[in-house]
């Protein structure tokens, strides 16, 4: 079936119930002369008329009549299905399915993501933590968080915190015993706690900068974790030096729990996004969670 058919068919359905082009055409939400046209075509394909027209009334003619109570049911649905979804979307419901790392809920997303299931408690967030560049389309997830250098391309984005330092720091403990390096290439005679990513990745290059030009050290040691919660906890048991966003690690920091090195040679990233395809702007739940962060960020400036 056409799309001008199945218009028809609905323009049809709705014009009938109400006795009334006008009110037909604001039931669907469109013209007046939408509905008329839709109809007339309607009965140009089928080479019949649907509807006795007069200036005082309308009425189903018997062909019109017949058609309609054998498609009226499926019809019926349809109405019903276009009523609920405007309701859908004015009271977003669901699941809502969210991939990010452990660490952006806790120092970021978990305020935002607790008020905003109080005021939409008929959507139900499914909160997925994950480190990996994974793919979240194929993955069945809605939207995901990283940091801008880590996002998949081609998506919408939404800048929730930056830019971000990455910093290297440890245990005051670990740094009186092994010293302190001065530059990143001293981090070669270090435990460093390296993080793996997905499966097989191994994030052993740690990123700095140096007068305007990014470059590299691999670095090695005895701790490999994939979850960075646990990084930063072995770092602050002494058992060696952490890489990772500064704004992780402030409250440590501040503490005097962890200090911060090579402070000069930090790597500055773009910071963290919420990203998701394009098509999914029309989904009522993330629409509402979009606007959601937003409203709670602008209260922050």
């Amino acid at each position: 079936m056409q799309t001008d058919q199945l218009n028809g068919l609905i323009a049809l359905k709705a014009v009938a119930d109400k006795k009334s082009f006008t009110d037909g055409a604001e039931l669907l939400g469109v013209s007046t002369s939408a509905v008329s046209q839709s109809i007339k075509q309607l009965e140009a394909r089928l080479g019949v008329a649907l509807l006795a027209r007069t200036t005082r009334s309308i009425s189903l003619t018997e062909a019109g009549a017949r058609f309609l109570d054998q498609a009226g049911p499926a019809l019926e649905q349809i109405l019903s299905a276009m009523e609920n979804v405007g309701s859908y979307a004015e009271h977003p419901s669901g699941l809502l399915r969210l991939n990010l790392p452990r660490a952006a809920y806790l120092n970021l997303m978990e305020p935002l993501i607790t008020s905003f299931i109080k005021k939409y408690p008929e959507v139900t967030v499914d909160v997925f933590f994950d480190d990996d560049l994974s793919d979240i389309v194929g993955s069945g997830f809605d939207a995901g968080i990283r940091l801008s250098e880590m996002m998949a391309k081609d998506m919408v984005t939404l800048k929730l915190l930056g830019p971000v330092r990455f910093v290297v720091a440890g245990s005051p403990k670990y740094f009186n015993k092994m010293g302190r390096p001065k530059h990143p290439k001293d981090l070669l005679s270090h435990n460093c706690i390296r993080m793996r990513v997905g499966t097989n990745e191994l994030y052993d290059r740690w990123e700095f900068e140096d007068k305007g030009k990014d470059f590299q050290v691999q670095v090695s040691g005895s701790l490999i974790f994939n979850d960075s919660i646990l990084v930063v906890n072995a770092a602050l048991q002494g058992a060696g030096i952490t890489y990772c966003v500064e704004e992780r690690i402030r409250d440590k920091i501040e503490s005097g729990k962890l200090e911060v090195v090579l402070g000069q040679y930090a790597a500055i990233s773009g910071g963290f996004h919420l990203y998701y395809p394009k098509r999914s702007q029309v989904l009522p739940k993330l629409r509402a969670f979009v606007d959601h962060i937003k409203s709670e960020s602008s209260k922050t400036k």
